[in-house]
Parts: C-alpha cells; structure tokens; sequence
C-alpha cells in the first residue's frame, strides 16, 4: 500500500453548522462537487469532507454514539510562532473555542488547539523540523 491520504471525512452532528463554520470562520470554499448531503474541500494534495454523522456510521456499520476525545486531531501548520497567535487571536474572535492557548510544546514547536463545533480538535502549530513550501505542503525531510 503508497503512503498517501486522499480523503479525511469528518461525521458532522449539524451539517449547516459545520458548513458555516468552515465556510465563514476557516474561510474555506466548498468544492463544486458538494452537494446538500456532503461538503468536500481542496486541501494541500487531499479533500475534507463533511458529511452528517449518522449516515457515515451507517455507511462503516458502526453505532453513530462516539463520545469523548476520539483519538485524533487535526492539524493546521503555518511558518511561524507569529502566524499562529495571530491565527488564533482571529479565531478567538469568531467565537472559535480554543481549547489551549499558544505555547511553546515539549518537541520544540508552538502549537494551541481549538475545536470544531462537532468538538474534532485541531492544533494550529508552528513546526521547525516540518518546512512549508510555497503552497503550504510540508516538505520532506531526508
């Protein structure tokens, strides 16, 4: 099997109040592929979806109950300790949780975390051992 990951897709309690969420306070456009069913946006070499949670846990065959942290997060990354207080400052003031304000972390990044309305944690983080290129796609290190 290639190492790649093509699609993330997130179970949504309240489809609208993630789209907004998104749309509005990320600032992120859906792809002309969405539908009323499911968003789907372009990121870095994959695709973010959203699609309500209790079709995706009917669509795997698994109870749609999942409770508590569930054993991932998401990550944001940008090219400076700056870029993410400022990130999360503009956040904060969409009304956007934030779970962990910015700090500088054990394996020598700056990271916070904040929440998704339907609570899926994403760490907005500075890495050093993790370059960006122009695009923002994380660059390999030998």
């Amino acid at each position: 099997m290639e190492q790649r990951i093509t699609l993330v897709t997130l179970g949504v309690k309240n489809l609208q109040r993630s789209k907004d969420f998104y749309i509005n306070i990320f600032g992120w456009k859906p792809l002309e592929t969405s539908t009323e069913s499911i968003l789907f946006f372009q990121l870095n070499g994959i695709q973010l979806a959203l699609f309500p949670q209790e079709s995706l846990a009917d669509d795997a065959g698994v109870p749609a109950d999942g409770k508590g942290f569930r054993g991932f997060s998401l990550a944001h990354n940008v090219r400076s300790e700056k870029e993410v207080d400022e990130l999360v400052a503009s956040l904060e003031a969409k009304g956007v949780t934030v779970l962990k304000q910015p700090e500088k972390v054990f394996w020598g990044g700056y990271s916070s975390y904040i929440s998704d309305p339907d609570d899926n944690l994403w760490e907005i983080a500075y890495n050093p051992f993790l370059p960006l290129d122009a695009s923002g796609n994380t660059e390999s290190i030998h």
